[in-house]
């Protein structure tokens, strides 16, 4: 009988033991599969708000960065390194012609400048406000803001209304108001940075200005006016047999640039838009600021054309500005 008890009691608590097992695992199982799903749960948050963080960090960071269309220096060779890697024939051109600028024209560094059809006017005026050049002579005795109206009542230049600001291909009667707002902008921030003495100040001022776009494009938009008024002016000189650079005999003789409507239709309205400078505008635009625009066209290595310059044979002593080139379609500015 004791021993009936004592197996009944041994049933008893193995059965209690039993539930209480099956409960217990039940509620264990269930916890791990809480604390899992939790973990989970949690990863995912993790991972998405670090990846909205990073969005918005970026995001900021794209928003408040000054956004330079002339970047800072950058050691030359290490530029070629980086840009020209590969055995192509063009590669090692490309090599050879960088080596070539840092041996022998000991060009040091390169600023790297904005990609656009504004890239050369962008190069020169860069180089023109850091350097603190001053006006050309030619600008010194006239008042350029009030060429736009001279071309229409002086000279009767009723086409000028088809001057196009770049992207814009057509402004009508607006065009006097835009192009005078443009000159203006012009003469008056080469005024500010021919009067500043300090170079570091003058670089300040250089990445304050050619951050702001809108700025920018005026300013080109006001070379090429500025162009225009002085093809204008030897196309005048030309009809009354007086005697004119060649460069711009040179100019005239093509169909499409016969005389400054011409020119200004066919080429120097989409300069900005669809094109760059040409290599004939290369000349006008250092014949117009007066300075000696060199420019180092690296494909044209070991030939006579690797080293040119807008115009050939300046009239005066000029300042000179050195550019370089890849293609004839975008330039850098090489500092030496």
């Amino acid at each position: 009988l004791a021993g009936d008890q004592v197996h009944h009691w041994i049933l008893l608590t193995s059965q209690a033991l039993g539930t209480i097992w099956r409960l217990g695992k039940g509620s264990v199982m269930l916890a791990v599969s809480f604390l899992g799903a939790s973990l989970c749960y949690f990863r995912r948050l993790h991972l998405y708000l670090g990846h909205r963080l990073k969005w918005w960090i970026g995001y900021l960071q794209r928003k408040f960065k000054r956004n330079l269309s002339v970047e800072a220096e950058v050691d030359l060779l290490s530029y070629c390194a980086r840009e020209w890697k590969g055995e192509t024939p063009r590669a090692k051109l490309m090599r050879k012609a960088y080596e070539e600028l840092f041996w022998r024209y000991h060009i040091k560094c390169v600023r790297q400048v904005k990609r656009d059809n504004y890239d050369a006017l962008r190069s020169v005026l860069f180089q023109i406000f850091s350097r603190g050049i001053s006006f050309p002579s030619w600008m010194k005795e006239k008042d350029i803001v009030k060429l736009p109206e001279k071309l229409l009542f002086s000279q009767g230049c009723n086409w000028i209304q088809q001057y196009s600001f770049g992207p814009e291909k057509y402004t009508g009667s607006n065009v006097f108001g835009k192009l005078r707002k443009c000159v203006e902008l012009l003469k008056t921030q080469w005024t500010e940075f021919n009067g500043i003495k300090d170079y570091h100040k003058r670089g300040c001022m250089c990445n304050i200005l050619f951050s702001d776009a809108i700025l920018e494009y005026k300013l080109y938009e006001a070379l090429k006016f500025i162009m225009l008024y002085q093809v204008t002016e030897v196309y005048e000189q030309m009809k009354t047999k007086k005697v004119i650079p060649s460069l711009f005999r040179l100019l005239f003789a093509r169909e499409t640039s016969s005389d400054p409507l011409s020119f200004m239709m066919n080429h120097l309205n989409s300069v900005g838009d669809t094109c760059g400078l040409e290599q004939i505008d290369m000349f006008i635009l250092g014949y117009s600021l007066e300075v000696k625009i060199k420019v180092f066209r690296l494909f044209k290595f070991n030939s006579r054309d690797f080293e040119v310059c807008y115009p050939e044979e300046p009239l005066r002593e000029w300042p000179e500005i050195s550019l370089l080139t890849e293609n004839d379609r975008h330039y850098h500015i090489p500092v030496f």
